[in-house]
């Protein structure tokens, strides 16, 4: 019950670490962020291995609701980076190439639940639509019938849309090792001596190191133990319902609820995380009594019945002060780069910072990612 119905499903092998070895890049991790840079990198005729303490995809990018967001985790109208914005469309645009029926391009909708989230949802819709970007208000009468009654109106972007997780990573690794990225599973990063990576099965001497690795960077680098603070995202998967309740990804009470409902018929949802933030502020990556109760409760306010739970699950989320991830060359660690971060937002906007980093490794560096910088003094907000 606690393997994700991403995971849940065979898969293609790689092999450990096969001991000491010389390499262009190594990269600590094998989500969305590690297997886009080590194909972009592979792609551009570097010579990449990336390493993985478990098997593929099995940290955040396998642990998730399968959204499709574009943008950041900060909303528009408070940080108004458009460059941003399109920087994370025009990776949606390549993601519709890559993953094929792994991605459905439904779009996604975020709703209000009160009249004070609705205020801030106006003040979202009106920067994105004067700045050019395609966004459309749903009245609450315009919702879906099963989050009606629940929401008071809500945002529909039309760019986003909906993975199968599981099958849109398990794609994307067997397109870096096609590309000729050397992927080692069962290999445990232990620490880093310059941009030499030692694991429990070896020493990877590089170049360059990534670290990629959003929630899960803790031990390796005191500076992201730091810098990334680790809460726990919980989420569950029902058996095939018959009735279609959610025609595209939903989320609502600014990020902490989140549903979609499958091609199949099966519903994945997750949050209510803010019932006891203080525990979900951890690096423990285990459901809980507490929190999966709050999400079945959840689930028959919105479908009617209490459908058949065929998986539980959770997963680490890397948050930062700011909620802007950390992108590039890590101060004062000559030839160590990072992509972590996301604040919950990861599966486009880490994919996308995988491919600049590769890029700006092999020499073309996207400014777009400045406010993303490492080196930057972040706008200190509460954690949430």
């Amino acid at each position: 019950m606690t393997v994700p119905l991403w995971l849940d499903a065979e898969t293609p092998r790689y092999a450990p670490l096969p001991g000491d070895e010389s390499i262009d890049v190594a990269i600590v991790g094998s989500g969305v962020t590690g297997l886009a840079c080590a194909r972009s990198l592979a792609l551009g005729g570097a010579s990449v291995r990336v390493v993985e303490a478990r098997r593929i995809g099995s940290g955040a990018s396998g642990r998730n609701g399968g959204f499709a967001l574009r943008g950041t985790a900060v909303p528009y109208d408070r940080a108004r980076l458009p460059g941003l914005t399109r920087f994370t469309e025009e990776a949606l645009d390549r993601i519709r190439e890559l993953a094929g029926d792994a991605f459905r391009p439904v779009g996604s909708l975020r709703v209000a639940v009160d009249e004070a989230e609705l205020a801030d949802l106006q003040l979202e819709h009106d920067a994105l639509a004067e700045d050019g970007f395609a966004v459309e208000w749903r009245r609450r009468e315009e919702l879906p019938a099963a989050i009606r009654e629940h929401a008071v109106g809500g945002l529909f972007h039309p760019p986003d849309g909906a993975f199968d997780q599981g099958r849109w990573v398990r794609k994307l690794a067997g397109l870096a090792h096609e590309a000729g990225a050397r992927l080692a599973e069962e290999t445990r990063a232990t620490s880093l001596e310059g941009t030499t990576l030692v694991t429990d099965r070896g020493r990877v001497s590089a170049d360059a190191v990534v670290v990629a690795t959003d929630g899960y960077t803790a031990g390796l680098l005191d500076d992201l133990d730091e810098a990334v603070v680790s809460f726990r995202g919980q989420v569950l998967a029902t058996e095939a319902l018959d009735e279609r309740f959610f025609p595209c990804p939903i989320y609502a009470r600014w990020g902490y609820d989140y549903v979609q409902q499958l091609h199949d018929g099966r519903v994945v949802i997750g949050g209510r995380r803010d019932t006891d933030l203080e525990a979900e502020t951890t690096r423990e990556e285990r459901p809980t009594e507490l929190i999966q109760s709050r999400i079945e409760a959840l689930l028959r306010e919105l479908v009617g019945e209490a459908p058949r739970i065929t998986h539980r699950w959770a997963g680490l989320m890397g948050y930062t002060r700011d909620f802007l991830p950390l992108v590039g060359p890590l101060p004062a660690r000559d030839g160590v780069w990072v992509s972590a971060g996301y604040s919950g937002h990861g599966n486009v906007l880490g994919f996308a910072c995988g491919e600049a980093v590769a890029a700006a490794i092999l020499g073309a560096l996207d400014p777009r990612l400045a406010p993303f910088s490492p080196g930057r003094t972040p706008v200190a907000r509460p954690l949430a």
